[in-house]
């Protein structure tokens, strides 16, 4: 400040960067010899870095037309993940011109796994009838953090819709990268059960069926965390209906248990989840307001998190998914599926493997 200006008003504008994420405030004390200190208050929000990363750009899936239910790329995402704290996934739903598909239909984004060649289920919704999801800023919103060993660098990532028309949708799928401190420094996720290409290539619901339900799973020494990721929707309208009018899967409330070493451990309720509430809502006329099985139009399919209580280092454990018994499907009315993704995931602040499972 020049001498010329020392007993003039003044004005100063202060910058500073926040040491955490979150509102911050302080006071910044200004003294001199033989001036008056000044007290001056500052307050602010420290927001977290966040790296950005668009893959599929309105990519159009749809059924005829030369278009496809699905597409597979390859992209270049986050290379250093050390200071990566959380990864979320936008799904962004645009009407092409003629207009989107009328029906809700089963869709989801799955990731390859270069180990094994598989894909692996990212994330699921439903589509809504007869529009996109432009009521959201940025479309259906997934945390995709477990899947952090394989989101990074080179990746091959595949969309599929279940449409059936020439209209479809335009996909949009980018990332979030948000910077932070992470729970731990190092992931590890294997497949556990994927029946989850298509609505109708879930498990059969009420009938005899050869799908493998029971795994072993056995967990690095070095686990700090271990816990189960399952996404489990419904389809089908098969009778008997339940006595409240409900056919299955599509509608039917069921209670399935996840089995570990013979004893039930976990339950996945898939009751009502509010229908009439969805955000979006933009679906006449579409029957989009009653309550399905845990899911509903236009909206993100739950993610179900079953957290072991000890950290399970160094131990090997018997899985089996149970679908609710006592129903029995008549024939009469079509087939009924669950359609069903498990992985399980471990965590470690050194460096880890992935779990084995084996049949």
């Amino acid at each position: 400040m020049p001498l010329v200006s020392v007993n003039e008003q003044v004005t100063v504008f202060l910058r500073f960067t926040p040491s955490v994420i979150g509102n911050i405030s302080g006071t910044l004390s200004l003294a001199s010899t033989g001036a008056q200190t000044i007290e001056i208050a500052l307050s602010g929000v420290g927001l977290a870095i966040v790296h950005n990363y668009v893959t599929f750009n309105q990519e159009r899936l749809a059924f005829g037309g030369s278009f496809n239910q699905s597409s597979t790329q390859v992209f270049n995402l986050h290379d250093d993940l050390t200071n990566i704290e959380t990864i979320k996934m936008y799904v962004k739903l645009t009407c092409p011109s003629g207009g989107c598909d009328e029906w809700d239909v089963y869709a989801n984004v799955k990731v390859r796994d270069n180990d094994s060649g598989e894909l692996y289920e990212l994330g699921r919704y439903i589509t809504p009838y007869w529009n996109d999801n432009s009521q959201l800023d940025r479309g259906f919103e997934f945390d995709v953090t477990d899947f952090k060993s394989m989101l990074t660098g080179s990746t091959e990532l595949r969309i599929r819709t279940e449409c059936w028309n020439d209209r479809g949708y335009e996909v949009t799928v980018d990332f979030d990268y948000i910077e932070g401190v992470p729970d731990y420094l190092y992931y590890g996720i294997s497949r556990v059960i994927a029946y989850d290409d298509w609505s109708s290539s879930g498990v059969p619901y009420g009938v005899d069926h050869a799908f493998d339900l029971n795994k072993t799973v056995s967990v690095p020494a070095n686990t700090e965390s271990t816990h189960l990721r399952t996404i489990i929707s419904g389809w089908g309208h098969a009778t008997p209906n339940d006595g409240d009018g409900r056919p299955c899967a599509e509608w039917c409330y069921r209670t399935h248990d996840v089995k570990i070493n013979g004893a039930n451990m976990f339950q996945h309720d898939l009751g009502p989840l509010g229908c009439a509430s969805n955000p979006v809502s933009n679906q006449a006329p579409g029957n989009w307001q009653p309550d399905r099985a845990g899911w509903c139009p236009g909206m993100v399919v739950p993610v179900r998190i079953d957290q072991f209580g000890t950290s399970m280092a160094g131990s090997m454990f018997d899985f089996e998914y149970e679908y609710e018994n006592g129903w029995t499907n008549d024939g009469l009315n079509g087939d009924s599926f669950y359609a069903t993704s498990t992985f399980v995931v471990v965590k470690s602040n050194s460096p880890i493997n992935k779990p084995v499972v084996t049949e």
